[in-house]
């Protein structure tokens, strides 16, 4: 998943630094970087096995192994490392070399090695920074393939460890029609009902609202594509995210209700409109349109300038961009959010904004909603939060109006963030209109 790597190169310094948020605690993702029988089961790159020979993590020790091709091209590499420093669960610091069969260490291939665990709110930042004795050595392992090597190896940790954490028992894959693997969740029993993320979020956000939905529904919690651990297909288009959906309601059964929160409730209402009767009910909040003049609409160019700052490698400026342009956050307090955990995990989502952005479309430029955009027969619940902003409230009897079956309902002392801050209250507001049999 390279689009989920950040890649950095510096000649000033003659450095490589390959970074990753994994969704994994930092004290797994140390244990799986200094134990040696977890190491050997991801180390490298993919169909390449890991065979260590020695592995003495402290100051001083001696890391010893080699990396073969599975097919058995090429001749078996073998590598010698000294730790410099352990200081865990946070850092690693080694002196990496080539070495022959008998460990005899290859002149001029020393790389210093640096690996940083940083716990965040989306589990946990590895970067492996790696300084070479010259700009030639740092273009030839470039050359070699070594940021491929060290992506392959990142997704390889991830899914190794989330085996050794149950993960792999509970999040399942389907296949849509362009390719792309979805990952997603089951839990609960009941009617099929998909959750759809907003932007920046995984299928993480809305594991608790999924909790509470379970009593009543068989939940589908997935990662949209580019985010978590579902994959990506370029170029991107909207309807590929359709696909996704159908592909998780034909595993379903054939028929499922939607359940989208923001910009995933747009995602949710252009699903139902391409599925049609294959999406039996939806539950929508808050979707973010701009219909008047009660907010700043959004830049016209708003996905263009989100692309071109991922294109820049500017992912947390793409972030500050969306809080700004797309959230309305006041520049005073972008700060304040730039120290919070929950930061990080949105830069690693970057590159999806525009994606949610492509969805939104026009819908968020102050003009009143396109009818027809949207033909859904099947009942439709709309909810805001009471104490959200007057845009969320317009946009939610502005969308009732346009579909023929379809209610607004006010969550009382909630606002944007009710998904996560109170999933119990979003849950009961769709349980009890099940109930109403509406």
């Amino acid at each position: 998943m390279k689009q989920n790597t950040t890649i950095r190169k510096n000649r000033e310094r003659r450095e490589l630094t390959v970074e990753r948020i994994v969704g994994l605690p930092a004290r797994l993702a140390w244990e799986g970087w200094t134990e040696p029988g977890h190491i050997a089961k991801w180390w490298g790159p993919n169909n390449w096995t890991t065979t260590v020979y020695e592995m003495d993590v402290r100051s001083g020790g001696v890391w010893r192994y080699s990396l073969k091709a599975d097919d058995n091209s090429g001749e078996e590499a073998y590598c010698r490392a000294i730790y410099e420093e352990v200081a865990a669960p946070s850092k690693l610091v080694y002196t990496d070399t080539f070495a022959d069969s008998e460990w005899n260490i290859v002149s001029d291939s020393e790389m210093y090695t640096t690996v940083l665990f940083e716990e965040t709110s989306g589990g946990t930042r590895i970067s492996i920074v790696t300084r070479f004795t010259t700009n030639e050595q740092l273009d030839n392992a470039e050359a070699m393939g070594m940021i491929e090597g060290f992506t392959d190896a990142f997704d390889r940790l991830e899914k190794y460890l989330q085996t050794l954490m149950g993960g792999n028992d509970t999040m399942k894959n389907v296949i849509s029609k362009d390719g792309t693997q979805i990952a997603y969740t089951t839990q609960g029993s009941g009617p099929a009902l998909v959750l759809v993320s907003s932007a920046a979020a995984d299928h993480g956000d809305a594991s608790a609202l999924a909790e509470h939905l379970s009593a009543s529904f068989t939940v589908y919690n997935y990662d949209r594509r580019g985010r978590g651990q579902s994959t990506d297909t370029a170029p991107y288009k909207a309807a590929r995210e359709a696909e996704d959906i159908e592909a998780l309601i034909a595993a379903a059964g054939g028929k499922a209700v939607l359940f989208g929160s923001s910009s995933g409730a747009v995602l949710a209402l252009e699903a139902a409109t391409l599925l049609g009767d294959l999406v039996v009910k939806l539950y929508l909040y808050e979707p973010p349109f701009i219909i008047n003049d009660s907010r700043k609409p959004v830049p016209s160019d708003y996905v263009e300038q989100l692309n071109s700052l991922i294109e820049a490698g500017k992912s947390s400026e793409a972030v500050e961009y969306f809080a700004s342009e797309a959230l309305g956050i006041p520049g005073e307090y972008i700060g304040y959010m730039k120290a919070d955990p929950s930061w990080s995990k949105m830069e690693a989502l970057a590159h999806t904004l525009a994606y949610d952005g492509t969805i939104m479309g026009t819908t968020q430029s102050g003009n009143p909603l396109p009818a027809g955009r949207w033909n859904i027969p099947h009942p439709t619940l709309i909810m805001t939060g009471e104490n959200s902003a007057p845009f969320f409230h317009d946009a939610a009897n502005a969308l009732a109006s346009l579909l023929p079956n379809a209610a607004t309902h006010s969550l009382a002392g909630q606002d944007h963030s009710a998904i996560i801050m109170s999933p119990d209250v979003v849950a009961k507001a769709v349980v009890d209109f099940e109930r109403r049999g509406e």
